[in-house]
């Protein structure tokens, strides 16, 4: 049997409708790339983009043969394009970046630096993150220091999925077959030595972000749901509350009746207190719909994903 030659780094760039600065992207990857080795591959995710991206790629990959893409029949969403380009990678180390060069390809050999000092993963810390709209930066903030008071995994704040995993970590992402994926939290509780790089983000040069307010939606329930039960733990506490309010009222308008011979009355009282406990149930059913759904999305195990077309060897995925 012939043995896997590995490549000193992998890059995984899911790309979403990036045309115009695919060339650009290439240059600054191929620049940065080689400072670390000359044993590299680029991997390029299209993730079902409407405009000639893969066109630009695959010109790319021609006259390159350490450039390698995988081309998905449709849009099957961000994560899963990450996951594809990793469950492709044959690096010791493998870097991922977006390609929408907000994350800047001249950091990937300080963070494999960072990573020679002894560290499994090491991830891009933003300390500013301009051309970002006031909505978008304090919603992040809520979302990461939410999630992190909900859950036992220690998640970085203020961090994306630009970052470096070294071949164990690699390996532990694999091993996770769930549907909603949610890799900085799955990255973070696999555990490991993992450090950080500061660096700046820089604005978006050309066309705009590929993710609209329900995908961002979708990405904080995959989050939340995937690494906390404490949602459900909301749910069962409101019940016990409720009920033993619910307790309290009736003996009250039990005593009233008997004991004080008056008659409770309040057809106001009546709506306000059936809307509430309404909205509370839906609020709970809610909760517990998102969990039984991502349990229905595993049990059905249909692919994560579809290729139409790749020059990678899929025997090596």
């Amino acid at each position: 049997m012939t043995p896997v030659v590995h490549a000193q780094i992998s890059v995984v760039v899911p790309v979403f409708n990036e045309e115009a600065i695919i060339a650009e992207l290439y240059e600054r990857l191929l620049k940065s790339v080689t400072k670390v080795s000359d044993n590299y591959e680029i991997i390029f995710v299209n993730d079902g983009s409407f405009d000639d991206s893969i066109e630009e790629i695959k010109k790319i990959a021609g006259k390159n043969k350490k450039v390698f893409f995988i081309n998905f029949s449709k849009n099957f969403g961000h994560q899963v394009a990450v996951t594809a380009g990793l469950n492709h990678s044959n690096g010791l180390t493998t870097v991922i970046i977006d390609a929408d060069l907000q994350d800047p390809p001249e950091l990937i050999p300080e963070l494999y630096k960072k990573h020679k000092e002894g560290y499994n993963v090491v991830y891009a810390k933003r300390k500013k993150r301009k051309g970002e709209t006031f909505f978008k930066l304090i919603t992040a903030k809520l979302f990461y220091r939410i999630l992190r008071s909900l859950t036992s995994t220690n998640i970085p704040l203020d961090t994306g999925d630009f970052r470096l995993i070294d071949k164990k970590v690699l390996r532990a992402l694999k091993s996770m077959p769930e549907q909603n994926k949610f890799l900085r939290g799955q990255i973070a509780w696999v555990g490991f030595k993992q450090g950080f790089v500061e660096y700046d983000r820089d604005p978006r040069t050309t066309g705009e972000t590929g993710y609209s307010i329900s995908k961002m939606f979708k990405f904080a329930m995959d989050g939340i749901t995937g690494f906390s039960d404490k949602p459900l733990l909301f749910v069962s506490r409101m019940g016990i509350v409720m009920s033993f309010v619910s307790f309290c009222i009736i003996i009250y308008a039990l005593f009233s009746y008997f004991v004080l011979d008056k008659t409770i009355t309040g057809w106001t009282s009546i709506i306000v207190s059936t809307m509430f406990i309404g909205g509370i149930q839906l609020i709970s059913i809610g909760i517990i719909g998102e969990y039984i759904s991502r349990i229905n999305k595993n049990i059905l195990n249909r692919p994560l994903y579809i290729i139409e077309d790749t020059n990678c060897n899929l025997e090596d995925q």
